[in-house]
């Protein structure tokens, strides 16, 4: 599995509506957060290794109504929660 975590900028008054979509219709979704700053959405995703992450976010997420701009951020190492806990030495 890959961790993507995307950072959402959306429409004026579109934040809770896209935030509801990405929760209800994308299977991939671990989290959706509302967030301060230049975007208004943090979203996880856990994606089979073989999915391109490229295809997935500009077919899944930046086709969501709503949508304005999206950030990328892929995930490495995970040092809680699901990954090892204890710093590098554990992994």
């Amino acid at each position: 599995m890959k961790t993507v975590f995307v950072m959402i900028k959306c429409e004026l008054g579109k934040t809770y509506d896209v935030a509801a979509t990405l929760a209800d219709e994308i299977a991939e979704v671990r989290s959706v957060h509302s967030t301060s700053g230049k975007y208004d959405l943090l979203a996880q995703f856990a994606l089979d290794t073989e999915q391109e992450i490229g295809r997935f976010i500009a077919n899944k997420v930046q086709t969501v109504s709503g949508v304005k701009d999206t950030y990328t951020i892929i995930g490495l190492n995970a040092f809680t929660e699901d990954g090892p806990r204890g710093g590098p030495d554990k992994i």
